[in-house]
């Protein structure tokens, strides 16, 4: 049982992983370097602690980049 819960927990990990690369390239910047990537997302993740009116804003742009996929 315990192989079961495991590979069901690698699945969905593996699921997880797919998804955020898919944001990725949703953003635009599938062909951005790595370093790049990764040091908007550790700015980003400093900029939005603390910053509800940041946060608010991104979430925004976010939510308003996914209701572009329904038209």
């Amino acid at each position: 049982m315990q192989r079961l819960t495991t590979a069901e927990a690698r699945k969905k990990d593996a699921r997880e992983k797919i998804e955020l690369g898919g944001l990725i390239v949703k953003a635009g910047l599938r062909y951005e370097k790595r370093a790049l990537l990764l040091g908007l997302l550790i700015e980003a993740g400093k900029r939005i602690k603390g910053d509800e009116a940041e946060r608010s804003r991104l979430i925004a742009i976010g939510a308003e980049a996914f209701g572009n996929d329904r038209e």
